[in-house]
C-alpha cells in the first residue's frame, strides 16, 4: 500500500474541474460548508467523477490508499488526531465491503467518518452485471446513518438530495459522532466541464448547551403539527415567545395548541385565489410532527424545534434544527427580545388574523350537504370537554376549516396517514377516559376499513361515531383531483376511487350492523334530517347506549363544496 498527500490542485490547472453529475456537486459543496476538508480515496472508475472533482478543487486535502481497508483505519487515525471529520471515497464491486472493519471501528470510538461509496444506478442490483453490489442495508454498527443519493434530474431530486446530504453530514458530530455512509450513485459523466459549485442550502443543528441564533423581529410565526395537547408550561412559554415576536401559532384541530395567539387559519390560507401576501412568513418555527397540510404558507426560511433533533423539511425552507425542549426555546427566544426594544402594539398580528377568519366565515356562500356543510353546522356546537377523533382526509380537511369550543381536544391519525385504524384509534382514546364524550367523523371507505371494531365487548356510552358516506373514496372525484383533472372523467369511480362496494350506500347495511351490536342508530340524506338528529347526537349527558350517525352525501356535493369553500367572495 502506498500513500500520498495531495496538495488540492490539478496537475495542469489552478481552476476547479467539477464533475457535470448534480449530485456529487452537491455533495462536495455540503462537505465545503459543513467543513470536512480531509478525504482518503482509494482508486477505481466508479468514484471518477466524485475523486475527479476533489482533487481539483484546493480546499481538500487529499490522501490515497490502494487499500479500503487500511483506507478506512487511516481515516480513524486521521480524525482521532485531528478531531476532523474525515471522508473516505471508494469505487463499486466489493471495495465498500472492506470498509467495515475500520467503520465498525468508528462506530465505537464516535469517530466522524463519511463513508462515500460512489455506485451505479441502483436498478441494476441484482441484474448479474459486474462491480454491482447492494448497500442499501449497512450493518448496524458500521454506520448512524446510511443515506442513498440517485441522479438529479428535477428539482424535487435535487430538494432530496440536499436535504439527505445535509441530515448526513450533521449526523458526523451529533450525540458523541460517529461514522456515516453516503451512497453515491453515479452514470459516470466523463464531463469535468463545471468551474464553480451550485449555490445550495446548508441547515445547521444546536443544542441546548450551544450559542442560539438570533431570531431577528419580522413577520414570525409558529406552525403546529400534530402534537400532544400542550402542558401549561409550554403554553406560557409560547404565549411570552409570541407576545415578545408579535407571532401566532397557525393551528389546525390536532395542533394541540388552545392558547390566545391560536391561529386556526385553514379556511383563509387555503383559497385559490387567496392574496399570496397573506401566506408568506419570514421565520416559521416548525414545532409538533405530521400535520393534516401545511396550511399553504410559505415561509423564506424554517426553523425546526424538537427534542429528536431529526432534519425534517415539510416547507423545504429548513435553516437550523434545534434539538432541544419546545419549552426550553421558547423562553429562550423571548427572554433574548426582551433585552431589546419593545414592538409596536398598536396593530397585533393574532388580532389582524382573528379579524380576517371571522371575516371569511362570514362570507360562506350557502353549501351542498356535504362534509364541510356537516362540519359548519355541527364544530361549534360540540359539547364542552369532549374529544373530537377526525378520518382523512376529507373528514380532516372539512372540519380543519371551522373551530371548535375551547376545551375540546381533537386528533387525527396522521403518523401513517392512512384510512386505517380511525375508529378503533377512537375506541382506544373512549376506553382511556370513560367519562369524557368521544365524537369520530369518518368516511364511508375507513368506516368499513375498520368497522370490526364496533364489535369490541369494551366500547362504553361514551362511543358516539358519525360515518359520512358517500359512496366510494370521494377524495379522488373531487374538482382540483389529479384523477378528475386527467381527462379519465366517469372512469374514475369504478377503480381510482373504488365506487359501488359495502352495499352502493344501503340504507340498512349499517343499520343492522350497529343495531345488532347494541348502538342507537340514526340517519340523515337531507339538511333537515340532519338537524333534525343533531341535537340527540351531540346531547353532553351520557346516554344508555354508544350512537352511531349514518349520514348519506354524493361524491357530486362533496366536490362542489370544496369549491365553493375555496373561493370565497371575500378573496376575489
Amino acid at each position: 500500500m502506498t500513500l500520498e498527500t495531495h496538495d488540492g490542485r490539478g496537475p495542469l490547472s489552478q481552476v476547479p474541474a467539477y464533475t457535470t453529475e448534480r449530485n456529487a456537486q452537491i455533495l462536495i459543496a455540503l462537505m465545503k460548508a459543513h467543513g470536512v476538508r480531509k478525504v482518503v480515496i482509494s482508486p477505481g472508475a466508479t468514484n471518477m467523477c466524485f475523486a475527479g472533482s476533489l482533487q481539483s478543487d484546493p480546499y481538500f486535502e487529499l490522501y490515497s490508499s490502494v487499500d479500503e481497508r487500511s483506507a478506512a483505519y487511516i481515516a480513524c487515525g486521521l480524525a482521532a488526531e485531528s478531531g476532523e471529520a474525515v471522508a473516505l471515497s471508494c469505487t463499486g464491486a466489493t471495495a465498500s465491503r472492506n470498509y467495515m472493519p475500520g467503520l465498525t471501528e468508528a462506530y465505537y470510538r464516535k469517530l466522524p467518518i463519511l463513508a462515500v461509496t460512489s455506485s451505479q444506478h441502483s436498478g441494476r442490483i441484482g441484474q448479474g452485471l459486474a462491480q454491482v453490489t447492494d448497500r442499501r442495508n449497512p450493518p448496524r454498527d458500521v454506520q448512524k446513518l446510511s443515506v442513498d443519493i440517485p441522479a438529479c434530474c428535477t428539482s424535487e431530486d435535487e430538494w432530496a438530495c440536499n436535504v439527505h446530504l445535509n441530515a448526513a453530514l450533521l449526523e458526523l458530530f451529533r450525540r458523541g459522532g460517529g461514522p456515516v455512509h453516503v451512497n453515491l450513485q453515479t452514470s459516470l459523466s466523463t464531463d469535468f466541464s463545471v468551474h464553480v459549485l451550485p449555490e445550495t442550502r446548508v441547515i445547521r443543528r444546536f443544542a441546548g448547551d450551544e450559542s442560539l441564533p438570533q431570531l431577528e423581529a419580522g413577520n414570525v410565526a409558529i406552525f403546529a403539527g400534530s402534537h400532544r395537547p400542550f402542558s401549561p408550561e409550554l403554553t406560557q412559554a409560547v404565549d411570552a415567545f409570541c407576545e415578545a415576536y408579535d407571532a401566532v401559532v397557525f393551528c389546525d384541530h390536532c395542533s394541540g395548541y388552545s392558547g390566545p395567539y391560536r391561529a386556526f387559519a385553514s379556511l383563509v390560507t387555503t383559497q385559490q385565489n387567496g392574496d399570496p401576501v397573506l401566506r408568506r412568513i419570514d421565520t416559521l418555527i416548525h414545532i409538533g410532527e405530521v400535520a393534516v397540510g401545511k396550511m399553504w404558507l410559505k415561509p423564506d426560511k424554517v426553523w425546526r424545534v424538537s427534542p429528536d433533533g431529526e432534519v425534517v423539511d415539510p416547507f423545504r425552507r429548513l435553516e437550523f434544527v434545534f434539538e432541544m425542549d419546545e419549552t426550553t426555546f421558547f423562553r429562550h427566544c423571548a427572554t433574548a427580545r426582551a433585552e431589546k426594544a419593545p414592538l409596536p402594539t398598536d396593530s397585533r398580528m393574532i388580532d389582524r388574523w382573528t379579524a380576517l377568519c371571522e371575516a371569511a366565515g362570514r362570507v360562506v356562500p350557502e353549501l351542498p350537504f356535504s362534509n364541510i356543510w356537516i362540519a359548519q353546522q355541527t364544530a361549534h356546537r360540540l359539547p364542552e370537554g369532549c374529544v373530537l377523533h377526525l378520518g382523512i382526509l376529507n373528514s380532516a380537511r372539512a372540519w380543519n376549516l371551522f373551530d371548535v369550543p375551547k376545551g375540546v381536544e381533537a386528533f387525527i391519525n396522521t403518523g401513517g396517514y392512512g384510512i386505517d385504524g380511525c375508529v378503533s384509534a377512537l375506541l382506544g382514546a373512549s376506553l382511556a377516559r370513560p367519562d369524557r364524550l368521544h365524537f369520530g367523523v369518518v368516511g364511508d371507505l375507513a368506516f368499513f376499513y375498520d368497522m370490526n371494531a364496533l364489535g369490541n365487548r369494551h366500547i362504553g356510552r361514551n362511543f358516539r361515531l358519525m360515518v359520512v358516506n358517500n359512496g366510494c373514496g370521494a377524495e379522488f372525484q373531487m374538482y382540483n383531483h389529479a384523477y378528475m383533472k386527467s381527462g379519465l372523467g366517469d372512469m374514475v369511480g369504478a377503480y381510482c376511487a373504488a365506487t359501488g362496494h359495502f352495499g352502493s350506500q344501503s340504507r340498512q347495511l349499517v343499520r343492522h350492523y350497529a343495531e345488532d351490536l347494541g348502538f342507537e342508530y340514526f340517519t340523515a340524506a337531507t339538511k333537515e334530517e340532519y338537524l333534525e338528529c343533531l341535537p340527540y347526537f351531540l346531547e353532553p349527558e351520557l346516554t344508555q347506549h354508544p350512537m352511531l350517525f349514518e349520514v348519506f352525501t354524493t361524491p357530486e356535493e362533496e366536490s362542489e363544496a370544496l369549491r365553493l369553500i375555496r373561493n370565497l367572495p371575500l378573496f376575489q
